[in-house]
């Protein structure tokens, strides 16, 4: 569907209505009815009763219409969210929860990452893998370095610091 039939029913007819209202501008004394359709207000009223600056105004309108009708159109897809190519500015944003494990848990994903690894992970791997932060992840991998089921050396070819899982090496 056409955005600006979303936004203004009336759609593209704007801007042949805002020529016509001009043009009633000439024929009665009502001048600026295009300006107060096209959202200028202050001057719509200026022209409504100064004769559309004596006509001076109404005349030199006659060639700015077509911006006085984008920049409608324009402001009406800015109130709507919407951009001029018919794009949301401000897409909503879908919270979504996701799980983080931590302490015990952390642990143990960490050590199903690495055993569907070969038996070694490094620390963005895990974060990755996990969501969890890098320290929270360096920090579970330091515990069980501590502890004696890791050891910790520089893969061969990246040079990246790597926990090895001696236990899972397959």
């Amino acid at each position: 569907m056409n955005i600006d039939r979303q936004i203004n029913p009336t759609g593209n007819n704007r801007l042949p209505i805002s020529y016509i209202l001009c043009g009633l501008g000439f024929i009665f004394p009502v001048g600026g009815l295009h300006r107060i359709y096209n959202g200028k207000f202050g001057t719509g009223f200026l022209w409504l009763f100064t004769f559309g600056l004596f006509y001076v105004g109404q005349f030199v309108d006659l060639f700015l219409i077509p911006g006085m009708v984008e920049e409608y159109k324009h402001n009406l897809r800015s109130q709507a969210g919407i951009s001029s190519f018919g794009v949301p500015l401000n897409p909503p944003v879908v919270a979504t929860q996701v799980h983080v494990p931590k302490g015990n848990d952390l642990m143990i994903r960490l050590i199903e990452v690495a055993e569907s690894r070969g038996g070694s992970l490094t620390v963005t791997q895990g974060v990755k893998a996990t969501g969890a932060s890098f320290a929270e992840v360096e920090t579970a991998l330091k515990e069980m370095f501590k502890s004696g089921y890791v050891k910790i050396d520089n893969d061969p070819i990246s040079g990246a610091v790597t926990y090895y899982f001696h236990e899972l090496d397959q």
